[in-house]
């Protein structure tokens, strides 16, 4: 490809340079595929777990844990990335007025730190409702109540969660709260505490028989973005692969033969790439408004949302600020949902020694209020809230950049799987030559390891030349990278799953759903 003649031909072409879209890369330059992968950012290879560098400080989008039951990502990554693995204890608490509490709640810690007449309240409100529960339950805010009692459900329940999705607990469905929530009452916290305060609870991780939490994981010593840099830099060095930097989808037709003509636009102009084979993570929504010809199912795919959020990352004098790698915050005097502690995941993404790095998470929608602050205001915003919860002293403050991540996580409204498999079963049957993988390639809350799953099982499909793998089986567990053993799932499957077994499998990550109107 030259300037005076932007065209290239490959075996594959790759929308998308995130964990799904640079392990297909990877793989298929491993098999002896050519490929050009073209990704719209100008700097970072990684999607949402790419590694963001201010002035020697690395932050994390969201906070990203190496952790996979897939025996074969496992191999991956250790392929990939085979020295630099760290392993780091893992700690994640909730905050509250002014108190830590363990995460996931141990019942007698959340009561002591209460105070004795809140905790007596919190009681009798928990009898109440078992005596006396919603009868006719609809919405997470019934569920939770029933539950828990009105009264917890409003300290570690409503604030947290309306700030992360953005609509009120009396709006989203019980269904969600029963999922995301099961297997936890407080009678079994409190029975459990007894048991453990009086020496007769053996198991590991204070006996919560409904999942057992990973006390350390592994992670890159420079940020997950490490080992997407590698991965790119593998592709480009097998001299089968090109990474576009700076380029984003303007068009991606049918040549009318089976193969793919990608148009994108980079900073010298327009490139063309001409490919067999197309694919996609970029977002469904996206992808159907540059597909040519439009797909019948573009009205439905415009119907997907998406919840944003944006990291405000603080420079703060002092080593040890706290202990977590990350903080819940319940209180409602701020708008922050989350507080990562860089220096907890990894030492080495701190450049100095005497300071500290926190990225303070914000939840909203792009282009609401906070989304559309300026840096500094947001920097002075969450330099305000971190003095207002007692974490920093602003006088420690030395320095902030703010990190904005679009689309981070699909959203599940009550059309979204009637949206999602139209276009889907569309696409299949007219091309069977573009392939979706990943997060926001598939609309669905994936892990990164199960978007690099999806990946995988893309390219073998490719390989051999059919869909042989159904890549929507790939399990979207919200446990899955808390609990079990790493690396227990052995092999990829050794031939397509039936319609049971594809039930089985997809396991769905759950993200709340607003209630279904009445007819």
């Amino acid at each position: 490809m030259t300037k005076n003649n932007p065209s290239l031909k490959v075996d594959v072409a790759i929308i998308g340079a995130g964990p799904a879209g640079l392990t297909a890369a990877y793989l298929l330059t491993k098999r002896g595929k050519t490929v050009a992968v073209i990704e719209k950012d100008p700097t970072y290879v990684g999607g949402i777990s790419r590694t963001v560098e201010h002035e020697g400080y690395r932050f994390d989008i969201g906070g990203h844990r190496f952790f996979s039951k897939s025996q074969q990502v496992v191999d991956l990554w250790n392929e990939i990335l085979p020295d630099d693995f760290i392993q780091r204890p893992r700690m994640s608490r909730i905050y509250y007025e002014g108190k830590f509490y363990s995460y996931p709640l141990r019942a007698f810690e959340a009561l002591w730190n209460l105070g004795i007449l809140r905790s007596t309240v919190c009681m009798a409100s928990y009898l109440r409702y078992k005596l006396f529960p919603i009868s006719e339950v609809k919405s997470f805010e019934d569920w939770t109540t029933n539950q828990f009692g009105q009264k917890l459900y409003s300290i570690f329940f409503k604030t947290y969660t309306e700030k992360v999705w953005g609509m009120p607990c009396d709006e989203m469905s019980a269904d969600w709260a029963a999922q995301r929530i099961k297997g936890l009452s407080l009678w079994s916290a409190v029975t459990d505490g007894l048991k453990r305060s009086l020496g007769l609870n053996k198991k590991p991780n204070d006996g919560m028989a409904t999942k057992t939490l990973l006390e350390t994981f592994r992670y890159p010593r420079l940020g997950p973005g490490m080992m997407w840099d590698a991965a790119r830099d593998k592709v480009l060095a097998s001299g089968r692969g090109q990474v576009l930097m700076g380029h984003a989808l303007e068009r991606l037709a049918s040549d009318g033969e089976g193969g793919w003509r990608l148009q994108a636009k980079g900073p010298e102009g327009s490139v063309l790439i001409e490919a067999a084979h197309a694919i996609s993570s970029a977002p469904m929504r996206e992808l159907s408004r540059r597909l040519h010809p439009l797909p019948e199912t573009t009205v439905q795919a415009s119907g997907l949302k998406y919840r944003d959020f944006l990291t405000v990352a603080l420079m703060v004098e002092g080593e040890d600020l706290f202990p977590d790698n990350w903080i819940y915050i319940h209180d409602s005097k701020v708008k922050v949902g989350r507080v990562q502690n860089f220096r907890s995941w990894s030492p080495e993404m701190i450049p100095d020694p005497d300071m500290a790095c926190v990225g303070l998470e914000y939840f909203c929608f792009e282009g609401d209020g906070l989304w559309s602050m300026d840096d500094d205001d947001l920097v002075s915003l969450a330099t305000d809230e971190m003095e207002i919860l007692g974490l920093v002293d602003r006088c420690k403050v030395k320095s902030g950049a703010v990190v904005r991540q679009e689309k981070a996580y699909p959203v599940y409204d009550e059309d979204y799987a009637a949206n999602v498999d139209a276009m889907r079963r569309e696409l299949e049957a007219k091309h069977p030559t573009l392939h979706l993988v990943g997060r926001n390639g598939m609309h669905r809350y994936n892990n990164q390891d199960h978007a690099m799953m999806t990946a995988m099982l893309t390219v073998e499909n490719i390989i051999v030349g059919e869909r042989l793998y159904d890549t929507w089986c790939v399990n979207e567990d919200a446990e899955y990278h808390e609990a079990g053993n790493e690396g227990t799932e052995v092999s990829l499957p050794s031939r397509p799953v039936s319609e049971d077994q594809a039930a089985a499998l997809a396991s769905v990550r759950e993200v709340p759903e607003r209630l279904r109107k009445s007819a």
